[in-house]
């Protein structure tokens, strides 16, 4: 078989597109996130109504990616639907925001996770300032070259072939769901009826919660600031629950996709929405409410498995964490050079990028990928580079499914072998969220806002630099 008629193989079952749909939203941010989301909302209420907003969210856009995927199953996934639905312009800004933030950025914060993890059993990785040395300029902490390292494994594991990414993928997220329903069972089982109590003794009451000097602080919130703070609270769930649509890029690699990635983004989404309901559920009922919002480093999760299973709680946690992690990685590093192969082959991204190995998967895509990962650790920049991810990537989930309607009109008589379910309703409501989302971010938190759409704008003179190579080149 030469380079030229290399192409991919459907291999890939329900299955395995199902635990990369839920293995790559499951990372780090359930067992951190909510730390934070209490602090803007300040009750256990607004907390889970946030998580259930995002919940509807996800499912409803998965919902209406069905449709998407059904007419048109290959690789590349969103930015081919902006492209079509669209212009070539949109979907290229997409896919450079996916390269220089999206996914390299979420990337390596989870790589990062990991390794700060993994210092409950190594000391050196230990988030402090000892743990550091000097290289070219900037302070380099020996968790970020694990970070690195972790990348750089298993790039190198995707680069042998879709099917060593599949078996680690399968294996880490059936790990990590197994061990997640047990946290869960085990907290229903440790349910602290006193502590649920006083956690709910307020719970419509939204405010900002502060600590001086030892004493929390509750700051209620008028109206407006109350719709910015949900607004602030949804940006941890919503990167919490993003990176579903991965499995859309790998859709030249799956089995029937015409059925199976619909059924996929339904199942791993509902999954997992269900899972993220139930494990606050358990942080609301084992762990009192100011502890969770000023848990050490944001670790809830960390503070309900010592509730639930007394010291080991720490060991557990951590151990559930990489595992959850790990296996997230690979699902966003497997699926997002699928992406950058497709831009490639439509000559808007570096040509090489646009080939094959010998084991039918984009080598030069998987590193240059790994490089901008690696770049984003090491510069230890992308904690906020993802403050902004979720305004960004709300705004193309946004702009996509109301992608839908324009297909609908432009191609009325296309093969839709799936269609979106509730439309027109479900989606309109969704496209609603989604701006009402993205502008109480602009007025109440532009610092989340304007570095991202700075990053996507930076992507509008690329393109006519790519278009005009292009012409140039033939």
């Amino acid at each position: 078989m030469t380079e030229q008629n290399l192409s991919f193989k459907p291999s890939l079952s329900l299955l395995d597109a199902t635990m990369i749909v839920a293995g790559s939203m499951i990372g780090s941010g359930i067992f951190i996130v909510s730390a934070d989301m209490l602090k803007d909302v300040g009750s256990a209420g607004w907390l889970l109504v946030a998580w259930l907003i995002t919940g509807f969210m996800t499912l409803t856009a998965a919902l209406s990616y069905g449709e998407l995927s059904g007419m048109y199953p290959k690789a590349g996934g969103q930015y081919v639907y902006l492209k079509e639905a669209y212009n070539p312009l949109i979907g290229f800004l997409y896919g450079w925001s996916f390269f220089a933030v999206i996914q390299t950025g979420t990337i390596a914060a989870v790589a990062v996770g990991f390794a700060k993890f993994a210092g409950y059993f190594f000391p050196a990785l230990a988030w402090e300032d000892v743990n550091t040395f000097g290289f070219l300029g900037l302070r380099v902490h020996y968790a970020q070259l694990v970070a690195i390292g972790l990348i750089i494994f298993l790039t190198f594991i995707n680069t042998k072939g879709i099917q060593a990414g599949k078996i680690i993928q399968t294996i880490f997220t059936s790990t990590k769901l197994l061990s997640l329903f047990g946290l869960i069972i085990a907290g229903f089982i440790a349910f602290k009826w006193d502590v649920w109590t006083a956690n709910w003794q307020n719970p419509w009451n939204m405010g900002h919660l502060t600590k001086t000097a030892g004493a929390v602080n509750f700051e209620p919130l008028l109206t407006g600031a109350a719709l910015g703070a949900m607004a602030s609270a949804m940006v941890g769930s919503i990167f919490s629950s993003d990176a579903w649509n991965n499995v859309t890029f790998i859709a030249g690699e799956i089995k029937n996709p015409k059925r199976n990635i619909g059924l996929s983004l339904f199942f791993g989404t509902l999954i997992v929405t269900v899972i993220y309901i139930l494990t606050n559920v358990v942080y609301l009922a084992t762990v009192p409410l100011h502890e969770l919002a000023f848990a050490k480093d944001n670790r809830v999760a960390l503070s309900a498995s010592e509730a639930i299973f007394g010291s080991s709680g720490t060991i557990i946690i951590a151990v559930m964490i990489m595992v959850s992690t790990f296996g997230c990685n690979n699902g966003l590093i497997l699926a997002g050079a699928r992406v950058y192969y497709t831009m490639a082959n439509d000559k808007l991204f570096f040509k090489p990028a646009g080939k094959l190995n010998k084991n039918i998967v984009p080598e030069w895509a998987l590193w240059i990928q790994c490089a901008m990962a690696s770049a984003l650790c090491l510069s230890g920049r992308y904690g906020d580079l993802l403050d902004m991810v979720s305004f960004i990537v709300v705004i193309f989930y946004v702009l996509t499914i109301a992608g839908v309607f324009i297909l609908r009109r432009k191609y009325p008589d296309a093969d839709r072998p799936y269609k979106a379910f509730g439309y027109p309703v479900l989606p309109v409501i969704y496209i609603l969220m989604g701006i009402s989302f993205c502008t109480l971010l602009i007025l109440y938190k532009p610092q989340f806002t304007w570095p991202g759409l700075i990053i996507t704008l930076i992507g509008i003179p690329l393109y006519y630099l790519a278009v005009g190579k292009k012409k140039t080149t033939g």
